[in-house]
């Protein structure tokens, strides 16, 4: 039997010095975990076949697709601040690229595939639970609507993999519009490879900026055009309580998805300081940082492009700064404009802008759950009396303080109480992957065996906005018992 993958490889055509070929290694008894049938669907690839033995051995790296061409990427990278010039796809191989039924090239890559030249003395490999959660994460991000990498497939190796313990290896076949990073251009100009750069940025502008081709200045219209998804992009992080974790050059794509969701995680109680990784132990990627950050990213970016700019190299910095600046104005945009739909307000007034922001500060000040109060003023704003937002405030007076304000302004408004209700819960989250329902569903796939808890809170995500009453539990927040204060790297 044959499982076709209609394989083009645009980037294992690039010259060599752009990746290492290396095949996945093989495991010893692969079994399917999950498949998202509905992708598989999308990238043209028979579900059903997936789910035989003969599909887990590919998903799993033991058996190697007709028209594969693996090849692990090189890229480089700032992490937490420290440049490392050489990184690369240490525990990932890129199996090749599909056209999907939209006509859009997508990266079909396997992690936790095995060693590649850029392991750095890692086993290339990866634990069940990491695989898990990135199932989880960037699936729900997808139903929520940000532009995200996704899963396409988990599966147990049935080997075990040494981290502190030794826990069940995994391997997650991971779906991306590319896997082309900030660190991927860092990696050729730590080198002065001037013409690799040119040559990886005329591949990106054609694979996802096609707009581009053939305007006036290209390179600068690329900066410019990343510059603006990546604003977006961290803007619908902040409106969702979403945190990466570690925002490193390269965890930073150049198409505006979410990419690497390690020590990943969703706020309970809002707070602008809030760190979950392990690993930033100086908040360097806290909540209220990842804008900032992310303009630092891109500055690194520009950083890299200068060479292509032109000659003066003065000009060329000036230049490149201009589109930088443009940064902090896209992304106050778009979160402003996604903060007033989230407090239901459909036109632009002054004062707008405070009454938010009163609203953030009052929940910080009273440990109010993101998710829950958004959602439940939508409830309000369909029935005055409802107290369920109030009821998140360890001080309820605080919100009424600031409700007889926001009723104020809302009245001000044409639309309906049932119309904004709906606009708001359109946009405002019943459920998000709490931290304690993935690590709960984590434990009991790695201990148990158990995937039951798994395939429930993958259902629950995959319809954010409604109510599904059936799933009720997994909106609520942690108890003080169930609170995960610290996530963790999947390396």
């Amino acid at each position: 039997m044959t499982i076709h993958f209609p394989f083009q490889n645009s980037y294992a055509a690039l010259p060599a010095n752009f990746f290492a070929r290396v095949a996945p290694t093989p495991v010893a008894a692969p079994r399917l975990i999950k498949l998202n049938r509905p992708l598989a669907v999308q990238l043209g690839l028979d579900p059903d076949l997936l789910e035989t033995p003969e599909g887990a051995e590919i998903l799993a790296g033991k058996r190697i697709p007709e028209g594969a061409d693996p090849i692990a990427m090189a890229y480089a990278g700032h992490q937490f601040g420290q440049f490392v010039p050489q990184l690369g796809d240490g525990r990932a191989i890129l199996l090749g690229e599909v056209i999907d039924r939209d006509g859009v090239r997508r990266d079909i890559q396997l992690k936790g595939s095995g060693p590649t030249p850029f392991s750095r003395r890692g086993d290339g490999r990866a634990a069940l639970g990491p695989v898990l959660r990135e199932y989880i994460v960037s699936e729900a991000m997808y139903a929520l609507g940000i532009p995200t990498t996704r899963s396409l497939a988990a599966v147990i190796t049935g080997e075990h993999v040494i981290r502190e313990t030794a826990l069940p290896g995994a391997v997650l076949t991971r779906v991306a519009s590319s896997h082309i990073r900030v660190g991927t251009f860092q990696f050729f100009a730590a080198r002065r490879d001037t013409d690799a750069i040119r040559r990886l940025t005329e591949h990106v502008i054609a694979r996802h900026y096609p707009e581009l081709l053939g305007v006036d200045r290209p390179y600068h219209a690329l900066l410019a055009g990343v510059v603006a998804r990546q604003a977006d992009l961290v803007a619908r992080w902040l409106l969702v309580g979403f945190i990466h974790g570690v925002m490193n050059t390269d965890n930073s794509s150049i198409s505006g998805e979410t990419i690497d969701y390690g020590p990943c995680a969703f706020m309970d109680a809002y707070n602008p300081a809030q760190v979950f990784s392990s690993i930033d132990e100086t908040g360097r990627y806290a909540y209220a940082n990842q804008p900032r950050i992310a303009l630092w990213n891109l500055t690194r970016l520009a950083e890299c492009l200068l060479p292509l700019f032109g000659e003066e190299q003065e000009k060329a910095i000036e230049q490149a700064q201009e589109i930088l600046g443009a940064f902090p104005d896209t992304f106050s945009k778009a979160y402003q404009a996604g903060l007033r739909r989230k407090v239901g307000l459909f036109t632009e007034r002054d004062g707008d802008e405070a009454l938010i922001q009163d609203l953030l500060d009052a929940m910080a000040k009273n440990q109010a759950d993101f998710t829950l109060t958004f959602r439940k003023l939508g409830d309000a704003a369909g029935v005055p009396a409802n107290d369920d937002a109030r009821a998140q405030f360890m001080d309820p007076a605080a919100f009424d303080e600031w409700a007889k304000r926001w009723r104020e302004r809302t009245a001000l408004e044409p639309q309906t109480a049932a119309e904004r209700k709906a606009a708001m819960h359109a946009v405002n989250p019943m459920f998000i992957p709490r931290n304690h329902r993935v690590e709960a569903v984590i434990q009991a796939a790695v201990n148990n065996d158990d995937y039951a808890p798994f395939e429930e809170l993958v259902k629950a995500l995959a319809k954010p906005y409604e109510e599904q009453r059936e799933y009720a539990a997994y909106a609520d927040p942690p108890l003080p018992d169930q609170r995960v204060l610290q996530t963790f790297c999947g390396t």
